[in-house]
């Protein structure tokens, strides 16, 4: 496919490299609040290659408050078929381990977590409403689905155009591409691992060496039956068969791989499902394949001047705990809207730089939690000793609890101003008494500051926001003491209150996130 010519008299205010769930993400987060977005991608077409298999809270959370639940709940149910599907395959071919119920409940250093074990009455995960529903949702018709969607919000995608390089300068990027020059505001690499952007840009990636090599694919193969299902620890390494037909993962420690870029073949696929399994087992035919490892890295700062990163461009660790995909659609609902409104002018002195200041310590996060996890899935006694420990913690009600907090996601927070409980939380999907609920009310972008106490003063507080808040007022039968919130466009609360007259730090929140007030028009 020859790419399509590019001009550099082809203004935007933003251009994303990178056309995956991130970047398209970003791309209609930024379209959403009327940002003029062009999104470069390399490949010609969806990569069916098969990455992540579900997404946590967050995620769900996000895509709900842009009004993406029904259409995930399709694709989860699509899932849950193959799921079944596979099941009745394994246990008809009298595959050994049963597979676990199809509730997703994750597991750490595959250590399965059995969904019946955590405390689903942890205040914790009380919050996310309808979202907490929905987390078997793989990467492609994601992938898919958000495509769909920044057509449909007026994103200029371009398939078939690799960037190959560009010049910053303080008011603005020009992109070189195969295609030809681009001229643009902004530029955001959400161009994987091994980004062009960051790497051009200089951006410092320190980090942890690789030491294992992973292979995942959707294969035909016969032997299968002697396979377990699910996650399997062997005396070599460790392995996963499902939860769908075919597909097959390995992780073996015998270092990185001497070659990334090859094609994955049938023959490699099936000499390590031999070594790690010890089945004999025999590959016939492989539709997706890919290697990864565990080499563990992360951006010193997520923003150079006008060029900025997010997803794996800004970080890498390996699958393990399923953090990846969340954590790069984390970034980009967080810089959406602060990029968003630092082009349209109202940004206040600093918002841009919270990116990063967020943003990095989840990542930081994430990469010490994979890292954890390559430590016990060690064929070393010394890791096997300590893996009997936590696989004992694990099945028990709080180690469980524990652990499925900390993959879900509900425990994130940032730490912003304010002495509230929620302030820095995503925001509670609180239910109306009109049948309508908080989440429904965000599929917009702009922030919202809901009055719960039916207060015309309270309301006034935040004057002067017009295109940037959105002032309701709403009755909440269990609002359980709230008075009043102020949710940002990524559904995080900047500024919570239970007290009818303690209005503390309100015009601060108002003033430090969406600038300052404009006054009301004259009328002559």
């Amino acid at each position: 496919m020859k790419p399509t010519q590019l001009t550099e008299s082809a203004e935007h205010d933003v251009v994303v490299a990178g056309g995956g769930p991130v970047g398209l993400t970003l791309a209609c987060e930024l379209a959403l609040a009327g940002t003029r977005v062009l999104v470069l991608e390399r490949r010609t077409e969806v990569d069916r290659t098969i990455k992540a298999g579900a997404i946590n809270t967050p995620t769900a959370e996000a895509f709900y408050r842009r009004g993406m639940l029904p259409a995930l709940a399709g694709i989860q149910r699509e899932a849950l078929g193959r799921f079944s599907s596979f099941v009745a395959a394994a246990k008809a071919a009298g595959a050994s381990g049963p597979a676990p119920a199809p509730r997703f409940a994750g597991h750490f250093a595959a250590i399965p977590l059995r969904a019946d074990l955590f405390d689903a009455s942890d205040p914790d995960f009380g919050n996310a409403g309808p979202a907490a529903d929905v987390g078997l949702v793989p990467q492609e018709p994601l992938e898919r689905l958000l495509a769909e969607r920044a057509a449909g919000l007026g994103v200029e995608f371009r398939r078939g155009v690799t960037l190959t390089g560009f010049d910053a300068d303080d008011t603005g990027v020009t992109v070189h591409t195969d295609a030809g020059p681009v001229r643009t505001g902004w530029l955001v690499g959400c161009d994987g691992g091994r980004s062009t952007v960051r790497k051009h840009a200089g951006f410092a990636f320190p980090g942890t060496d690789p030491e294992i090599t992973g292979r995942q694919a959707l294969v035909e193969m016969t032997g299968a039956e002697a396979l377990g299902a699910g996650w399997q620890t062997t005396a070599t390494g460790h392995y996963a068969h499902g939860p769908m037909p075919g597909r097959v993962l390995t992780v073996e420690f015998d270092g990185p791989p001497a070659d990334r870029e090859s094609p994955v073949t049938a023959r490699e696929i099936e000499d390590s499902l031999r070594r790690v399994t010890g089945v004999d087992v025999t590959v016939t035919a492989v539709h997706t394949a890919t290697r990864f490892t565990d080499n563990a890295r992360q951006a010193t700062t997520y923003r150079k001047g006008r060029v900025l990163l997010a997803g794996d461009a800004a970080h890498v660790h390996s699958p393990f705990g399923g953090q990846g995909l969340n954590l790069g659609v984390g970034d980009a609902v967080n810089l959406g809207w602060k990029l968003a409104a630092t082009v349209h002018g109202w940004a206040p002195d600093g918002l841009l730089d919270t990116y990063t200041a967020e943003r990095h310590p989840i990542g930081a996060w994430v990469l010490e939690w994979t890292r954890a996890q390559v430590a016990m899935m060690r064929p070393d006694p010394h890791a096997r000793a300590l893996r009997a420990v936590v696989r004992d913690l694990a099945g028990t009600v709080d180690g469980t609890t524990h652990l499925v907090k900390r993959i879900s996601g509900v425990w994130q927070r940032y730490d912003l101003p304010g002495d509230h409980p929620l302030t820095g939380r995503s925001a509670p999907d609180l239910a109306f008494a009109d049948g309508g609920r908080l989440g429904d009310r965000l599929h917009h972008g702009r922030a919202l500051f809901v009055d719960l106490l039916g207060d015309p003063e309270l309301r006034a507080s935040a004057d002067g926001y017009g295109g940037r808040v959105e002032v309701i007022a709403a009755d909440c039968p269990d609002r359980a003491g709230l008075a009043a919130l102020l949710v940002r466009p990524d559904g995080v609360v900047a500024w919570a209150t239970d007290g009818e007259g303690d209005r503390k730090g309100l015009g601060g929140a108002l003033r430090r996130w969406f600038g300052e007030p404009r006054p009301a028009p004259r009328h002559s």
